[in-house]
C-alpha cells in the first residue's frame, strides 16, 4: 500500500513539473519552454464586471486574436480595513485567473498595489493615508509595511492555488508599482529609493516568472521596464538583454461627467500596433480590450463616469465593438502569420521614401516578413519594394507574410460594423404580494431632511476638509449654518428686500455641492474632471428670524494618482452672504455644524434586509423635481437575455440600486455644445484623447449597466437616491441589441488566405475581397436595407449611391444573406456586372437588418 502511494505522488509530481512552464527572456521576446513567443494582451478587470460575464468575456477576447489576458489587482477591493480582506463576488481574483487558465490562454497580474487606472485613489486603500507617518508611494516605512504585506498576501494566493507558469498555472508575468517614473522626481531621494526596494521586494518573492515596472526608466536588470502610450513603436527598455513590451496601448480613452465621448479609430489603433510589432516588439496589451463599469463609488478621478467603456474592443455591456473588434482580430491573425520570422529571424530595415520604409525579417529555413509602413499623415504613397509597386495609404501598415503578398493594411477596414441600440422598455410592475390588486407601477418614497438628521456629529469653528472627515465612507458631508436676520431696518432692507435678494457666494475645493435655505433648494455647483475646485453664487431667500443654511457637499470619486495626491482635499473654503447694499457677511470662521452621510445610508435602506428601517411612503404617483428623495420600486426584470441598461436621462443627480447591488453614481450631466466633435475622425496621424470627440451637448453617460444576473425571475428591488431632483416615472430598462449589420469593401482589399501564400502568386491564387455578414447568435438577416456594387459612399446608416452601380446588387445580396445567421458576399464577375465603368476600381456597400 505505501509503494502504490509513493508510485501515485511521484506521478502527481511528475505531471505538476510537467505542465509547470520555464519563462524567461532574453532581448528578443519571452521564452515560455524554450519558445519564444508573440503576445497580444487583452486588459479585462475582474472588479470591472461580474463572474457571469467573466467566461463571456474571455471568450471573446480568445476569438478575437488575443492569447493573454491582462488585470490589475484592486487592494482597496480587497482590504476593506486592516487585515480584513473580502474575495467574493466581483473580487473572486482565484475564480478569475482560473477562468482565463480553463480558456487556455496566459495572464499577466499587475499587483501594483498602487494601480491608478481611474480607479478610486488610485486602488490604495483610503484608511492607509490615516495611518501615522504614511506617505504613499516613497520611501515610507508604513507604505512599504501594508504594500508588501498585501503583495505577499497575493503571492502566495496565486502559489497556493498553483496559478504562476511556474506552477502549470497561468500567470507568465507579475507587475510592482505602477507608472512611477516619471512621478519618482517629485519624492526627491526618497523616491528612487522606493522604487529599487519595490523592485527587490517583489523579485524576492521567488514567483518563478518575470517581474515587470511600466514606464520605470531606471528599473533595475532584474524586472523588465515596459511603454505605456498611445504608440509604443520608438520604445527601448533600459538593457539590451529585455524584451521590447508595450503594458497599455490605449484604444480608446476615459469619460468624465461633463465632457463629450472620446473615440479612437481602428485605423489608427492597428497602425500602433502594427508599427511596434515592425520594430521588434514582442508583447502588446491593450488598456482595455474591455473597459466594463465603475459600479458603486469605485470610479476616481475626480469625475470619472460610472461607464469605464474606453471605446475598448468588446463594450462595456460584453459585446463585440464593430468594426474595432473585427479590424483587430485580422490584424493580429495577420501578424501571428509572421510569428516565428518575427521572433527568430533577423531584420534589416530599409527607406522607400522620406516617410516610407520596410521592415524585412528573415531567418535560416527561408523564411521572409515585411512590414511596409507609410506614416505620412496625408499622403498615400506607391513604394517600390523587391521590384514591385505597392500603394500604402497615408499613415498605415501593410503586412506581407511572405515579403511579396499584402494581406492586411491597417487603414483598410473590411470588417463588418455593427447597428447597436439601446432599446426601451417600461418598468414592470412586480406580481408580489405587496404589489397584487395595483395597476401600474407603485412607487414607495422616502425624502431625507436637509442638513443634520439625528445628532449631529460635530460643530467646528470654520470649515473641515470633506475627504479627511468622511475618509470616503460616503460621498455626502452636510456643512450646516445659522443666520439670524434681524428686523431693525436697515438688516430687513439688506437681506429682506423683495426687489434685491442676497447672494450666497461659496468656495469649494471640490468636487460638487447643493445649497439648501430654511430646506429649500437653491442652486447646484460642481467642478470637473480637469479642475475640481469652483464658485458658487446664487441669489436666495432668507426670512426675518433664524435662517439654516445647509451645504451639501460631495465628493465624485478621490484622485487616482499624481504626486503625493492623497494629500488632495474637498470641500468648501468660504462661504459669504452678499447682501442687497453689497455688504459683506463672512460666514467662513462662524461655528459650522456637521453631519457625514445620508440618514437612508446610514441605515441601508438600499439593502432589501434593510429596507423597513424607514417608514416608506406608497404612491402610484412619485414627487418629481423633488430633492434629497429616496425612491423604490419591486419591478420584472426587462425581456430577453440582452444586457441591460438603466435610463437616467430624466434625473438629475445620485445613487442607485437593484437588489442591494450598487449600479452605482448617475449624473446625466452634459459637455458643452462648444466642445470640438466631429462628424467624421480623421484617423491619419497621432491620436490624442481630445482628437475625436462626439456627443457635444448631450449627456456623457445616460445609460448605466445593470448586469443580468443581478436580476431575480421577479420581485427585483429597484431604489435611487435622487439629490438635486428629477422625473423617476421615466426612469426605464434599455435592453442593448445589435439591430443591422453594414460594411464596405473595395475589390482591392487585401484578403489573402495564408495557405495560398505558399503557391504562385498568380491572380487564380488569390482569394477574392469578401464581405462577411454575421447577426448575433438567435438572429437573421431579416431583410437588405441598402446594397450596391459600384461606387456607393457614406458610411453605415447612411450608405447612397454612386454614377457606377450595378443594379442586381440587392438581389444578389439577398439570394446570399436572407434568412441567414451569416453570410459571405464575394466580389467577383459571378455575383456581380463588370462591365459598367471598367477602369474605377469598384465597391460593394451593405447594409442589413438582424432580427
Amino acid at each position: 500500500m505505501l509503494h502504490l502511494k509513493l508510485f501515485f505522488l511521484l506521478i502527481s509530481i511528475f505531471f505538476t513539473l510537467s505542465l509547470a512552464a520555464n519563462v524567461t527572456y532574453d532581448g528578443r521576446s519571452l521564452i515560455i519552454d524554450g519558445q519564444r513567443k508573440l503576445l497580444i494582451s487583452a486588459s479585462i478587470h475582474y472588479p470591472r464586471s461580474v463572474p457571469g460575464m467573466w467566461p463571456g468575456l474571455v471568450k471573446t477576447a480568445k476569438e478575437g486574436g488575443v492569447n493573454v489576458i491582462e488585470t490589475y489587482v484592486f487592494w482597496n477591493g480587497h482590504e476593506l480595513s486592516p487585515g480584513n480582506y473580502y474575495f467574493g463576488g466581483r473580487y473572486d481574483l482565484v475564480k478569475y485567473v482560473k477562468i482565463v487558465q480553463q480558456a487556455g490562454m496566459y495572464l499577466i497580474l499587475r499587483i501594483g498595489p498602487f494601480v491608478a487606472a481611474e480607479w478610486n485613489f488610485g486602488g490604495v486603500p483610503v484608511w492607509l493615508h490615516y495611518v501615522p507617518g504614511t506617505v504613499f508611494r516613497t520611501n515610507s516605512e508604513p507604505f512599504k509595511y501594508h504594500m508588501q504585506k498585501f503583495m505577499t498576501l497575493i503571492v502566495n494566493m496565486m502559489k497556493k492555488e498553483k496559478l504562476f507558469a511556474s506552477q502549470g498555472g497561468p500567470i507568465i508575468l507579475a507587475q510592482v508599482e505602477n507608472e512611477y517614473g516619471y512621478y519618482e522626481q517629485f519624492y526627491g531621494e526618497g523616491g528612487k529609493a522606493y522604487a529599487m526596494w519595490a523592485a527587490n521586494m517583489a523579485v524576492s518573492q521567488n514567483i518563478g516568472v518575470p517581474w515587470i515596472m511600466c514606464q520605470q526608466y531606471d528599473a533595475p536588470d532584474t524586472v523588465i521596464d515596459t511603454c505605456n502610450s498611445f504608440y509604443c513603436d520608438q520604445f527601448k527598455p533600459n538593457s539590451p538583454n529585455k524584451p521590447k513590451m508595450w503594458t497599455e496601448n490605449w484604444p480608446g480613452w476615459f469619460k468624465t461627467f461633463g465632457a463629450p465621448d472620446p473615440h479612437r479609430p481602428p485605423e489608427d489603433i492597428a497602425f500602433s500596433v502594427a508599427r511596434f510589432f515592425q520594430k521588434g516588439g514582442s508583447l502588446q496589451n491593450y488598456y482595455m480590450y474591455h473597459g466594463g463599469t465603475n459600479f458603486g463609488r469605485t470610479a476616481g478621478g475626480p469625475f470619472i463616469t460610472t461607464s469605464y467603456d474606453y471605446n475598448a474592443p468588446i463594450d462595456e455591456y460584453g459585446l463585440a465593438r464593430l468594426p474595432k473588434w473585427g479590424h483587430l482580430k485580422e490584424l493580429h491573425r495577420a501578424i501571428k502569420s509572421c510569428e516565428h520570422v518575427l521572433l527568430y529571424g533577423e531584420p534589416i530595415n530599409l527607406s522607400l521614401g522620406p516617410s516610407q520604409e520596410v521592415n524585412v525579417y528573415t531567418d535560416s529555413s527561408g523564411g521572409c516578413a515585411a512590414f511596409i509602413s507609410n506614416v505620412d499623415e496625408k499622403e498615400d504613397k506607391i513604394v517600390v519594394f523587391q521590384n514591385v509597386s505597392y500603394h500604402v495609404p497615408a499613415w498605415s501598415v501593410s503586412i506581407l507574410p511572405d515579403c511579396k503578398n499584402v494581406i492586411f493594411n491597417t487603414a483598410k477596414v473590411g470588417s463588418q460594423t455593427s447597428i447597436v441600440e439601446m432599446l426601451p422598455e417600461d418598468l414592470q410592475p412586480s406580481l408580489v404580494p405587496s404589489n397584487k390588486g395595483l395597476k401600474g407601477l407603485q412607487w414607495e418614497i422616502f425624502v431625507e431632511k436637509a442638513g443634520i438628521w439625528g445628532v449631529s456629529d460635530f460643530v467646528k469653528n470654520g470649515f473641515v476638509d470633506h475627504i479627511n472627515t468622511t475618509k470616503d465612507t460616503t460621498d455626502y458631508l452636510w456643512y450646516t449654518v445659522s443666520i439670524t436676520v434681524g428686523e431693525s431696518e436697515s438688516e430687513s432692507e439688506s437681506f429682506l428686500n423683495k426687489t434685491s435678494q442676497p447672494v450666497l457666494l461659496v468656495e469649494s475645493k471640490g468636487h460638487a455641492l447643493h445649497a439648501f435655505v430654511n430646506q429649500k433648494l437653491q442652486g447646484s455647483a460642481s467642478g470637473n474632471g480637469s479642475h475640481s475646485p469652483f464658485k458658487f453664487k446664487c441669489p436666495i431667500s432668507l426670512k426675518a428670524g433664524k435662517n439654516e443654511i445647509a451645504l451639501l457637499s460631495m465628493t465624485v470619486g478621490l484622485p487616482t494618482a499624481g504626486p503625493f495626491y492623497e494629500w488632495v482635499g474637498a470641500g468648501l473654503t468660504s462661504v459669504k452672504i452678499k447682501s442687497s447694499n453689497n455688504g459683506i457677511v463672512d460666514l467662513s470662521t462662524h461655528p459650522w455644524t456637521y453631519k457625514i452621510g445620508l440618514q437612508g445610508e446610514h441605515l441601508q435602506i438600499y439593502k432589501p434586509e434593510s429596507l423597513n428601517s424607514v417608514k416608506w411612503l406608497s404612491t402610484p404617483e412619485p414627487p418629481k423635481q423633488q430633492p434629497l428623495t429616496w425612491y423604490k420600486a419591486v419591478v420584472d426584470p426587462p425581456s430577453g437575455d440582452e444586457p441591460v441598461g438603466l435610463d437616467m436621462v430624466h434625473m438629475g443627480k445620485g445613487l442607485a440600486w437593484l437588489n442591494g447591488e450598487e449600479i452605482g453614481r448617475y449624473w446625466p450631466r452634459k459637455s458643452s455644445i462648444h466642445d470640438k466633435c466631429v462628424q467624421e475622425c480623421n484617423y491619419r496621424g497621432k491620436f490624442m484623447p481630445d482628437k475625436c470627440f462626439t456627443g457635444c451637448g448631450e449627456p456623457t453617460q445616460r445609460w448605466y449597466h445593470v448586469p443580468r444576473s443581478w436580476f431575480k425571475p421577479s420581485g427585483n428591488i429597484l431604489v435611487i437616491f435622487e439629490e438635486k431632483g428629477g422625473d423617476p416615472t421615466m426612469i426605464r430598462f434599455s435592453k442593448r441589441k445589435t439591430t443591422g449589420v453594414c460594411a464596405l469593401v473595395s475589390e482591392d482589399h487585401p484578403t489573402f488566405e495564408l495557405e495560398s501564400l505558399h503557391k504562385d502568386a498568380n491572380e487564380n491564387n488569390k482569394n477574392k475581397a469578401t464581405i462577411h455578414l454575421k447577426c448575433p447568435e438567435n438572429t437573421h438577416i431579416s431583410s437588405v436595407k441598402f446594397a450596391s456594387y459600384g461606387t456607393p459612399t457614406g458610411k453605415c446608416g447612411s450608405y447612397s449611391q454612386g454614377d457606377c452601380h450595378d443594379p442586381n446588387s440587392i438581389s444578389v445580396v439577398e439570394k446570399l444573406c436572407l434568412s441567414k445567421n451569416d453570410c459571405a458576399i464575394e466580389l467577383t464577375e459571378k455575383n456581380f456586372s463588370k462591365d459598367s465603368c471598367p477602369s474605377t476600381t469598384k465597391k460593394l456597400a451593405v447594409e442589413a437588418v438582424c432580427s
